[in-house]
């Protein structure tokens, strides 16, 4: 396409997306698309002026994501922003994972690595516009990837950012706008396409150590990029990529309190981890079953990770209370990634190229956990649990109710994912059409192996028979252990194999340009096998997840282009899709932009999207997870604010629904581009979704509330009651789980802004200046449920039943500022993400209360807020000749620790219980500062 009137890379009005273009060496990939066979032209410097009509037709054309039309400017009407390889260099990130999510626009619903208890452990995912990990779709040269094997939360399909090469990485465009009218379902809240490189010439290879000054977390990565031959005069190019990285694990006792406990007594906060809320320690407790003080079975004397309790008024007697967490948890899993990509490209004739490209990546996960618990409310209960007369641990002549921790069998987890992918393609020219047929075949295999959950009937098993050595945990034999704790082992599955088919040529000249058409079809299968983890409900502790399913969906997409005028430019595009179980959907999309001067442009869209139900919320499945939850003051009060009622792990179990149907949204946006001078420019973007028939669990809040008052439930919806509080048996016993089938039940609303502001400067003497400020201020994230109470998520801890429980922060950004002066680059880097309330309406938490109370039930911390994370990023590399490059950064410069949040149940968690901080948006936080220095040589 030939648009000369509109803005151009090589003109003056060089956009934050135009000016991030400009940083690569070659065209972006197209949607449908993977490589533009075209040259890419030199860019002239800035100052230079306006092009001529003749030079403007010479310019490139590319296409954006967000269309599959090409085009000469890079403003599309829909806000787009790019990532370029340049940008992520000076980041000093060395994951695609971190790249991504630290993306403004990443909010609630955002997986991190660090959330090694999930379901969806050893995984990280996106989340735009807070719209969770479900409604952003994750794309690499335009096409689609198979999803992680495991649902995270046992329900939200998505794509895993580790499994994704970085090396091979050209640049990341991020479309922060609906976009189903041409990638079809999920693409509600924006679409992140990951744009490799189309060839490559020459040798690059980089070896990085980095570590934290805390202790901990030390890494190491490699990378090697070879290729060579050239498409014009070869007729060919061939590059792979190799990439390796390994980081140590980073434990909880290796960081300062309040982050290496979850006993926060000494501040007025809560203490979970006291029999009386059955948790007992590795040395064991029992009190006798007609009452009488509680006895420790062994003396825990001289233990750092124990304390002698002999004053408390709700245990009498004494027993040895014991930090689970800062004994065995971990803030950061170990990790280890690596795989291999190439692709090999061949120019069949002058209009036609082909191209092969495979990759295979493994990443590998260990997260180790606190010992299981004798007592356990799920998916048995064994809280009421005794020892019968005459077993050797039982010192009385009566049945012996007993607190324990297994501590002589490790617990915890291994993960192994696998990720094959396989695209080829063909395109070319035929008269005035430009095609693209592209094929791809993608697999995902996940190992996952759990150690040291106690299986229910050798428990029972142990108890009466006295098989087990409660008093001399030493004395029992290996044998003995594994019959208590099999351990288990499972693979999933996930499928992806699609067929693109495009096309796009210019129909007609119009008063502003040449009218385009695309029009394309995609064919696809998509499938997921994640057997049960915990089967027969054997293991005690372990929540549970099976999904199985599969479908076959056929789309067909056209978009039209027009310039109507010199200065207005209307783009429209659609598209038609149909699932084999969920059946047809239409998905509209009408964008305009309008140039009133050469310095402004005014751009805006509708549309309409869709997000199709996943596997486990349609499909054989079920889940079972759980969340840390306080009772509210008043059920509190009536059990004398014992331990019973102290925070606890409180279970959820979803049905899949075979009736349940697509999510609905609709999209607007609204935005400015300016470009006042040669060297400032500037966009801001308004957006508003609305979400219709959102898919949810039945509402634990309401349940909840429910069953508090006495009142009957909603149909399909069960509140199970715990064993009765033996010192208050009473009183109406705490829920232990919640249960109910996925529904389309609730509405949601977000609105919020995009800032991206770039400016670079020129001083003359190889001196040059660059910054650069992206952030995004949400305005609401409100859901309404079907009897029109309205939940409101902005600046809270809500919503927490989601996820890794993050919150929805108000505010994102990051300001980066890099000065070159000739071989020498340095750039720090400022991320802020701002504080919020530390309630969640979600699980029936609202305005003036608080999710974490203190023993008396009133609010803690006081002011129950979370502070914002500040976090300062130093960079830089240092060119010792043309070959050889030394890199480094200081991460987490100024050694910030991250804000308490007590509430947040994801970082270091131990049976659900985090260590006081978040770490989606802490990690650095609780890294410390940290050090990286690596070397990069080209050839």
């Amino acid at each position: 396409m030939k648009r000369m009137t509109m803005i151009s890379i090589a003109g003056l009005a060089m956009t934050p997306l135009a000016a991030a273009l400009a940083q690569n060496a070659s065209p972006p990939a197209s949607p449908t698309q993977p490589q533009s066979t075209q040259q890419q032209p030199t860019q002239p410097d800035a100052s230079q002026q306006q092009p001529s009509t003749k030079q403007a037709q010479q310019l490139q054309t590319i296409v954006v994501t967000g269309s599959a039309i090409p085009r000469i400017d890079t403003e599309t009407p829909s806000p787009v922003t790019v990532i370029s390889a340049v940008q992520i260099q000076r980041s000093g990130l060395t994951t695609l994972s971190d790249v991504v999510r630290s993306i403004s626009a990443d909010n609630s619903g955002s997986i991190p690595n660090a959330f090694a208890n999930g379901f969806a452990a050893g995984s990280s995912g996106v989340a735009l516009r807070g719209l969770t990990v479900n409604s952003t779709l994750v794309l690499i040269d335009g096409h689609r990837n198979a999803s992680y094997a495991v649902s995270d939360d046992g329900e939200r399909s998505f794509v895993d950012l580790n499994t994704i090469p970085l090396a091979a990485v050209e640049r990341i465009e991020v479309l922060k706008d609906g976009a189903s009218s041409l990638y079809g379902a999920d693409a509600i809240a924006g679409v992140v396409n990951i744009i490799l490189r189309p060839d490559y010439h020459g040798v690059e290879a980089t070896a990085d150590v980095g570590t934290s000054q805390r202790g901990g977390g030390f890494t190491r990565k490699a990378t090697l990029l070879a290729g060579g031959g050239d498409l014009d005069t070869d007729h060919y190019n061939a590059y792979f990529s190799v990439q390796f990285q390994k980081d140590n694990s980073i434990s909880v006792n290796q960081r300062p309190f309040p982050f290496n406990t979850t006993n926060l007594s000494s501040l007025g906060g809560p203490n979970p981890f006291v029999p009386s809320n059955a948790f007992g320690s590795i040395y064991g407790s029992v009190t006798p079953s007609t009452g009488g003080k509680i006895q420790p079975l062994r003396s825990c004397a001289g233990d750092p990770y124990e304390t002698l309790v002999t004053n408390d008024p709700n245990s009498p007697g004494s027993y040895c209370e014991q930090n689970f967490v800062g004994q065995y948890s971990q803030f950061q899993p170990a990790m280890e990634q690596g795989g291999l990509y190439g692709r090999f490209t061949v120019k069949l004739n002058d209009t036609t190229t082909a191209y092969l490209s495979a990759s295979y990546f493994q990443a590998k996960t260990w997260t180790v956990t606190g010992p299981a618990q004798i007592q356990n409310a799920t998916p048995n209960n064994t809280d009421g649990i005794t020892l019968p007369v005459g077993n050797p641990s039982n010192p009385f002549a009566v049945p012996a109710s007993i607190n324990y921790a297994f501590g002589d069998i490790p617990q915890g987890f291994n993960y192994n994912n696998h990720n094959a992918r396989l695209v080829g393609g063909v395109n070319g020219q035929f008269d005035d059409w430009h095609w693209d047929v592209a094929a791809v075949i993608n697999h995902t295999w996940l190992g996952t192996d759990q150690f040291g959950y106690i299986s229910y009937n050798a428990l029972l098993g142990a108890v009466a028979n006295g098989t087990y050595n409660f008093l001399n945990p030493s004395a029992n034999s290996p044998a003995i252990r594994a019959t208590l704790a099999p351990g288990y082992s499972k693979t999933s599955t996930s499928d992806l194999d699609s067929l693109d088919l495009s096309a796009n040529r210019e129909l007609m000249d119009l008063p502003g340009g040449g009218l385009g058409l695309a029009v394309g079809a995609q064919f696809r299968h998509e499938a997921q096998n994640d057997p049960t983890l915990n089967p027969n409900f054997e293991f005690q502790g372990l929540g549970n997840a099976q999904t199985k399913g599969s479908r076959d969906v056929s789309g067909v997409y056209a978009e039209l282009d027009a310039p109507l005028l010199n200065a207005l430019e209307v783009d429209v595009s659609g598209r038609f899709d149909h699932y084999s179980d969920v059946g047809n959907n239409f998905s509209p999309k009408l964008g305009i932009k309008w140039k009133p001067l050469d310095w402004l442009a005014i751009r805006g869209t509708w549309s309409k999207g869709f997000r199709a139900p996943s596997f486990s919320e349609n499909g054989s499945s079920s889940s079972v997870g759980f969340i840390t939850y306080t009772p509210p003051p008043a059920f509190q009060a009536l059990h004398g604010n014992n331990g019973y009622v102290q925070p606890y792990n409180l279970g959820e179990d979803a049905l899949a629904n075979k009736n349940i149907k697509p999510e609905k949204a609709t999209n607007f946006t609204f935005g400015v581009v300016v470009q006042p001078t040669s060297w400032l420019s500037a966009s801001l973007d308004y957006y508003n979704i609305k979400k219709t028939g959102v898919i949810v669990q039945s509402q634990t809040g309401a349940a909840l509330a429910n069953y508090y008052a006495g009142t009957p439930q909603a149909p399909g919806v069960t509140v199970v009651p715990d064993v009765p509080d033996p010192q208050f048996p009473n009183a109406q016993p705490r829920p232990i789980e919640v249960i109910g089938e996925y529904v389309n039940a609730n509405q949601l609303k977000t609105t919020g802004i995009d800032l991206d502001l770039r400016g670079h400067w020129d001083f003359g003497n190889d001196i040059k200046y660059i910054s650069e400020l992206t952030a995004t201020n949400v305005f609401e994230w409100n859901l309404t449920l079907p009897n029109g109470m309205v939940q409101r998520y902005v600046g809270t801890e809500g919503p927490i039943n989601l996820s890794s429980g993050a919150g929805t922060p108000r505010l994102r950004g990051s300001w980066a500022n890099t000065v070159i002066w000739g071989p020498l680059t340095v750039t720090g880097t400022l991320y802020r993400t701002s504080g919020f309330a530390q309630y969640a309406e979600d699980i029936g938490v609202g305005p003036g209360a608080c999710v974490t109370t203190t023993p008396a039930g009133t609010p803690f911390p006081a002011s129950c807020r979370v502070g914002a994370s500040t976090f300062f990023d130093l960079t830089g590399s240092y060119a010792i000749n043309g070959h050889v490059t030394i890199t480094g950064s200081i991460l987490n410069a100024f050694n910030k620790l991250p804000p308490i949040n007590p509430a947040n149940y994801a970082g270091g968690a131990y049976d659900g219980f985090g260590t006081n901080y978040n770490p989606t948006w802490a990690q650095e936080g609780i890294v410390g500062r940290f050090f990286n220095l690596g070397v990069k040589v080209d050839l």
